[in-house]
């Protein structure tokens, strides 16, 4: 304790006990507040009127019971040690009064025995308030967010819970509202961290602005909020309080003297018809707002059942996707590439595919980007460049040793510090020859860290693989970074391919890819080619190779097999 008094309340001893004993204590104790009280209706006014470190209580006298004051002290909620300081000794009315609820029973007489069980028990009381106050604090931590002070999403799901249990009538409607603030990532890296700090907290207070008797606002986490409204009663109600939300985009936040106009995306949902349980009404409130990201900034969407079937067949397959290899479910299907000039395959691409067993077989489309999310792509990067250069020592084998295989590289992979080891080591256990290997990676792989990429291509050209820039024509198309990287092909992208003999924009493209290819002591190889009047058009421009369904569209191993023992048919010219 920090005061110099030590203050005790001392109730129920005749005038000449109290005496005695606040003589026995002043012996003892240097500073001391000592109130003696004979009648148990003066003890509520005496605990209201000061503050008390113990309460000394008679066991019992002719009118008077320490159960009287103990209840007292009870009543007032107040937590002050009770002693228990009389000359009955009898076991068990110590053990009675102990279990009463008093702290402890010093026999009389034994002051300095009593100065101890106070400081005791005040030592104590210090602890239990610590404790007390380190629970509040992890109730604080585990419940609240720490810069906002909103529920966290526990807490949120909590008391959505009950506040949906006592809806007034079945028909009653509530709406869940997930918004998500854009570019805050953005703006914490430019200005720091303090400044995000103070706009999510502005943001907070603007939104508390709005929440109603049955209202709440969760933040879920970083950018992400949810409000759960139930004070709407039809869909009026609902597309109100949605526009005092979007109203926000146009509210400036001044932080540092700095103005912010926040963006954001927000997808609703509505109880019971789009879930009845609030993790229900969250997970679908948010698949209606990663829609609308897809379409524009300060935008929202409403959830609809196909939304819900959508997330569900997303999850299922995140679910599977790390398990896709283990169980043997990814397939490679090889895409034939063309000499042009004798129309022989000379080359393959590889292209993955999963055979998923509920859904079917799957194209990358379907499944590629998740796998960027999650960072599996690195291990379906993997497996497929050893798949693919397996295939590719099987058909030099057969006595096809001309073949070529090209297999994408995605940015993640192209990052990875191991890439290179990892390509070496392939090579290495299938036996392939570097020279048949080509590696695609797009213009904006290369570009977004273009110092790196020199280097990591560098790297593979010593190796003796070939580079090839896939998708040309639709990034930078800067003749600086063609001269700077170390490549060998450029592929052009098949929208330029499909639109060639229609589109005049579209041949000027492809000549002028071919001419500055040639220039550079490049090959050419041309996506997507679909028609005889395209293979033309690209036969006449002296492009070197092409892929696309005029020659086959992508086809497991031994249907490329297959096709490789027919007859040379020459060119298609």
């Amino acid at each position: 304790m920090h005061r110099n008094k030590l203050r005790l309340l001392v109730v129920g001893y005749s005038e000449p006990d109290a005496d005695l004993l606040y003589s026995e204590l002043v012996a003892i104790i240097d500073d001391l507040n000592y109130k003696p009280i004979t009648k148990v209706l003066d003890i509520h006014t005496a605990l209201y009127e000061s503050e008390w470190d113990a309460l000394i209580s008679n066991h019992a006298m002719p009118s008077f019971d320490f159960m009287d004051a103990l209840n007292v002290l009870k009543e007032s909620d107040k937590v002050i040690p009770f002693i228990v300081y009389s000359t009955d000794i009898d076991e068990k009315i110590i053990s009675t009064t102990m279990y009463s609820g008093a702290d402890d029973y010093v026999q009389k007489g034994n002051a300095i025995q009593l100065v101890f069980s106070i400081r005791r028990e005040l030592k104590n009381k210090a602890i239990h308030y610590a404790k007390l106050q380190a629970e509040v604090q992890i109730y604080r931590l585990a419940y609240y967010d720490e810069l906002t002070g909103l529920p966290k999403r526990n807490l949120f799901c909590k008391e959505v819970s009950v506040m949906l249990s006592n809806r007034p009538h079945l028909e009653a409607i509530a709406a869940i509202y997930f918004i998500n603030i854009n570019r805050l990532p953005h703006i914490n890296s430019t200005y720091g961290y303090g400044v995000g700090d103070t706009l999510i907290q502005q943001l907070t207070r603007h939104l508390l602005e709005y929440a109603g008797k049955n209202c709440l606002l969760t933040r879920v986490e970083g950018s992400k909020f949810a409000y759960f409204n139930g004070d709407v009663a039809n869909s009026s109600d609902i597309h109100a309080f949605l526009n005092r939300i979007m109203e926000l985009a146009a509210t400036p936040f001044m932080v540092n003297n700095l103005e912010f106009y926040i963006t954001f995306n927000m997808g609703i949902c509505v109880y019971p018809t789009d879930g009845k349980d609030i993790s229900m009404l969250l997970a679908s409130a948010e698949s209606a707002m990663l829609l609308s990201r897809n379409l524009w900034q300060n935008n929202y969407r409403f959830y609809i059942k196909e939304i819900g079937e959508a997330s569900a067949k997303r999850l299922k397959l995140e679910r599977s996707l790390r398990k896709s290899i283990e169980k043997q479910e990814l397939l490679v299907y090889y895409q034939p590439i063309v000499d042009m000039q004798t129309g022989s395959i000379t080359g393959t691409e590889a292209l993955v595919r999963w055979d998923h067993p509920e859904f079917g077989l799957l194209s990358p489309d379907n499944f590629i980007p998740l796998a960027h999310e999650t960072g599996f792509i690195i291990d379906i990067g993997k497996w497929v460049l050893k798949q693919a250069c397996l295939q590719t020592k099987l058909w030099h084998r057969a006595g096809y040793d001309s073949m070529s295989i090209s297999v994408n590289i995605s940015a993640i992979e192209l990052d990875q510090s191991q890439l290179l080891n990892h390509i070496e080591n392939i090579l290495a256990e299938t036996d392939l020859f570097p020279a048949a290997l080509e590696l695609e990676i797009t213009e904006s792989v290369l570009m977004h860290d273009a110092e790196a990429s020199v280097r990591i291509l560098q790297e593979l050209k010593k190796m003796g693989i070939k580079i090839a820039v896939d998708d040309f024509g639709t990034g930078y198309s800067s003749l600086s970074y063609l001269k700077r990287f170390p490549i060998d092909i450029l592929k052009i992208d098949r929208s330029f391919a499909r639109d060639i003999v229609i589109d005049s924009d579209s041949s000027t493209i492809v000549t002028t890819i071919i001419a500055l290819a040639r220039s550079l002591g490049l090959s050419v190889l041309a996506e997507g080619v679909e028609t005889k009047e395209q293979f033309d058009f690209l036969y006449q421009g002296q492009c070197d190779r092409a892929q696309g369904y005029l020659f086959s569209r992508p086809i497991g191993a031994e249907n490329l097999f297959s096709l490789l023992r027919q007859p040379k048919t020459g060119t298609l010219a």
